[in-house]
């Protein structure tokens, strides 16, 4: 390594180096062997024959850069850092308005634990990245290669691991726009951020700034903006080398860094032997991190055959364009608030002031290519070791850009202006005052300029005080002026099929469904006949998308019944992430709710109710009688196997839905149903005196399995069900709990072994009974419960609440009404509007008739004529 020091440029600034260890450590140490180890990385990368351009992730300064450098060396390769198996999608960017991200997608796993799935891996791209300058460049360019040379994203999972994934912190709060990415992993260019907190807490308090973000753009974005290429790639191989000596060694993230590092060199010197291309006409794009990579196998000259790059697993990945924005990036990378609509308007500033022509896509969606500014060409620099620039760079005093005072006070105006619009008593006093203290700010942290960041603190000051009158704050409201959440949107050509034939198949309702918002549709199929398609489908998509994405306003559909006029508010441009996942699913909406009410039925945890659920929308959005007929089949077994009561209720209502659909819109009903009320008349009769005398089974759940018996009677008894069974089912149980009591009571009146009388009677006793008056409220829940499978007893019901008002004196009834009063509203609300209904029929109607009134189960009977 003596030999290569010296014969670098690079001589004088270790020198340098060594003496300024010496001075501050007092002799030779670990100080010194960092320094110089420093020096050593960025000497390295320089003298390597393949041009290595350092960036980091949304700088405006590496876009510029590199804007600047393709035109003046003009590659015929470019190695992108990104993940290899995304190549055959960048072309689809030209056909979207950024920022979009490129996202790997998959719903089955095979090779990953089942509980990872799905997976997904997503790469933002904006304007304002040095990947979309390459990306470009080397799209748009004719001869030009673009050769993506990171890990897949197989390989994503396989060396980072779930659990490994950095999770959102607990109770931040993620907004829609944050939300864009989902749950995915993210991947991005050049994450430039000290891993050693120390030193990223040394940064910030000594640079006098709250977050990195300001920090970045302080100390390397405003320094790098006009500099050459030689400083730029000296200076960002310089803090590569910085943060990664001074990260935590040995650790997992250390690991996976070196072993991409290994993956990307291999990659391209795999490609360099195939197409025998000149590595002095390449150029490798990566992040400025892995620039200063001290891996054997850096270069195209490094060692070969010692990696071994591993197999993917058999998972199939699909790949496509989801809408991203500026706030998703910062949530997902962890970046400040605003930090990259920030970057964004430096980018433009930046281009303005330098004159540098960037590269857009051809077609790209909102950008014209102006043929009449042309940028002067700059010739590339010799080839060669370049000269030492880190030493006139770290030596040169901060520049002080002069105050802008017409920038300064035109934000100040303006945020003066939207904090009005917001409800802030805000005046021109307070423009006056927040352009002061943005000076002063800036000057309290060693800057003649203030910067958006110093702005926003001042805004916050002077503007915000105490309350927050709006939905927005003043720190919201300057990342808004700075440029807002600029959110992105993938145009219809990128559209999976899936998306595609959605928004062909609601063409007729002539709406721009794939821009941002909520859009009005009115459906009227008696004068539009062919708009009944487009019903299905927005009802399809509701049953599919999350929540918003299709809101019925007007209409519903039930089983056996559709509704003429619909009204809907739909934001599918909103959701235009979920669509487009949902077309990684399949080829279109029938053949994913299909696929979806397959793994619903199937799974390991289906039930009886969810399985019925299953052919319940089978019938009502799909109209396949051949898939509901295989579920309700498939829920003949589930049932079977259940031990359990508690999805009972589930399953009575909706037997009773599809068995009131079948019965009036079939001739006869399907086999599986009938087999299923056979089957459930025989099972619950098994699983009836087990239920009632479990503590866990609730009332309702076992006033479910009555319904379901005696509803389902008369069919049952026509299959060749007993009856029998029904009665020693009743017979055998002998529940101990106060409501499950009354509930067997009415089961038995039912049955005709109990009577009426005989159920009065028993009323009567427990109300004369001093010490079951406390636990009259739980037999009167059992019931209303028993209104479920007895509706006829609700004339008894009425009764014995009439009875308990009016024989409980009021020092028992006063604190038993609010037992009473919570206990029917926390297990029968359901039934309550039926009891009450009875009540009204009973009762007189009018308050003058009251006096007079004799209740019904008072009036003597008449005796029958002889």
């Amino acid at each position: 390594m003596s030999g290569d020091r010296e014969s670098t440029s690079f001589g004088a600034l270790r020198g340098q180096l060594q003496e300024a260890a010496a001075a501050f450590a007092g002799g030779p140490d670990a100080l010194e062997g960092i320094l110089l180890g420093l020096v050593d990385d960025v000497d390295r990368a320089v003298r390597e024959p393949l041009e290595i351009f350092p960036v980091c992730h949304h700088s405006p300064a590496s876009a510029v850069a590199m804007a600047r450098r393709l035109r003046a060396k003009q590659p015929k390769v470019v190695y992108l850092e990104l993940c290899e198996d995304m190549a055959p999608l960048l072309t689809e960017l030209r056909n979207c308005r950024l920022p979009v991200a490129v996202q790997a997608f998959a719903g089955d796993v095979d090779g990953f634990p089942k509980e990872w799935a799905p997976l997904s891996v997503v790469a933002p791209v904006t304007e304002a990245s040095a990947e979309y300058q390459a990306i470009a460049y080397a799209l748009d360019t004719p001869g030009v290669e673009l050769v993506l040379v990171d890990r897949s994203s197989d390989h994503v999972f396989q060396w980072d691991g779930r659990d490994e994934q950095p999770q959102e912190e607990a109770g931040t709060p993620r907004e829609a726009e944050a939300a864009l990415h989902g749950e995915a992993v993210g991947v991005e260019i050049g994450d430039l951020r000290p891993r050693f907190a120390e030193l990223e807490e040394h940064l910030l308090r000594h640079g006098r700034v709250r977050h990195w973000s300001e920090w970045w753009h302080q100390y390397v974005e405003v320094p790098l903006g006009d500099s050459d290429h030689d400083t730029y790639r000296q200076v960002m191989f310089l803090i590569g080398s910085l943060f990664r000596r001074l990260a935590p060694g040995e650790g997992s993230r250390l690991r996976v860094d070196e072993d991409r590092e290994r993956f990307m060199w291999t990659r391209i010197r795999e490609h360099l032997a195939a197409s025998g291309a000149d590595p002095a006409d390449c150029l490798y794009v990566c992040g400025a991190f892995h620039a200063a990579s001290r891996v054997a196998e850096f270069g195209v000259r490094g060692d070969s055959g010692a990696f071994t790059i591993s197999p993917r697993t058999a998972t199939a990945w699909q790949y496509g364009l989801i809408p991203s924005s500026h706030a998703a990036i910062e949530a997902q990378f962890g970046l400040a608030a605003g930090s990259v609509s920030i970057a964004a308007t430096e980018w433009a500033k930046s281009l303005k002031r330098t004159r540098v022509r960037p590269y857009v896509l051809e077609g790209q969606a909102g950008k014209r290519k102006s043929a009449a500014r042309k940028a002067a060409a700059v010739p590339a620099p010799p080839a060669g070791a370049a000269a030492d620039r880190l030493s006139g760079f770290l030596r040169r005093p901060p520049v002080l850009d002069s105050l802008d005072e017409a920038e300064l006070l035109g934000w100040s105006v303006d945020i003066v202006r939207a904090a009005r619009r917001s409800g802030y008593l805000a005046s021109t006093a307070d423009a006056v005052a927040v352009f002061e203290t943005s000076i002063l700010l800036a000057g309290m942290r060693d800057r003649a300029k203030p910067t958006p960041y110093d702005f926003q603190d001042a805004a916050v000051t002077c503007i915000e005080k105490d309350v927050v009158p709006g939905r927005r704050d003043v720190r919201r409201l300057v990342e808004i002026m700075m440029g807002g959440d600029r959110i992105g949107q993938v145009g219809y050509e990128s559209l999976p099929p899936l998306a595609r034939d959605v928004h062909d198949r609601l063409e007729p309702l002539g709406l721009r469904l794939q821009q941002r918002g909520v859009r009005r549709a009115l459906l009227d199929m008696v004068s539009r006949p062919e708009l009944r398609a487009c019903s299905d489908v927005l009802w399809m998509l509701r049953r599919l998308m999350p929540h918003g994405a299709a809101r019925p306003i007007m209409g519903e559909r039930r089983l056996g019944e559709r509704s003429v006029q619909e009204s809907w508010d739909l934001a599918l441009g909103t959701h235009q992430r979920a669509l487009i996942e949902l077309g990684y699913e399949g080829v279109s909406i029938e053949q994913v709710l299909e696929q979806r009410l397959r793994r619903a039925a199937y799974g390991p945890g289906a039930t009886a109710a969810t399985v019925l659920a299953a052919v319940e929308d089978a019938t009502l959005y799909l109209g396949s009688r051949r898939l509901a007929d295989e579920l309700g089949t498939h829920a003949l077994k589930v049932l079977a196997a259940e031990r359990g009561v508690d999805g009972a209720p589930e399953v009575l209502r909706r037997v009773r839905a599809l068995l009131a659909y079948y019965r009036t819109s079939e001739p006869v009903l399907p086999s599986w149903i009938e087999s299923f009320v056979k089957s459930g008349y025989a099972h619950y009769c098994t699983l009836l005196p087990t239920a009632f005398g479990d503590e866990d089974a609730t009332v309702g759940q076992v006033a479910a399995m009555l319904g379901f018996l005696f509803g389902m009677e008369g069919l049952a008894l026509s299959l060749g069900c007993d009856r029998t069974q029904l009665e020693l089912a009743v017979g055998q149980s002998h529940p101990e709990d106060p409501s499950k009591t009354a509930l067997l009571w009415a089961a038995q009146v039912q049955l005709g072994t109990l009577s009426r009388g005989e159920l009065r009677s028993r009323c009567d006793a427990l109300l004369a009974n001093p010490l079951v008056v406390p636990a009259y409220p739980r037999y009167l829940s059992g019931f209303v419960h028993a209104l479920e499978p007895v509706p006829g007893l609700a004339d008894v019901v009425v009764e014995a609440v009439s009875n308990a008002f009016g024989r409980l004196p009021d020092a028992v009834l006063l604190p038993w009404l609010p037992l009473l009063v919570t206990t029917l509203r926390s297990s029968a609300a359901e039934l309550a509007p039926l009891l009450i209904r009875e009540a009204g029929r009973i009762f007189p109607g009018r308050l003058a008739a009251l006096d007079a009134w004799v209740p019904p189960w008072r009036t003597p009977p008449v005796a029958p004529d002889a």
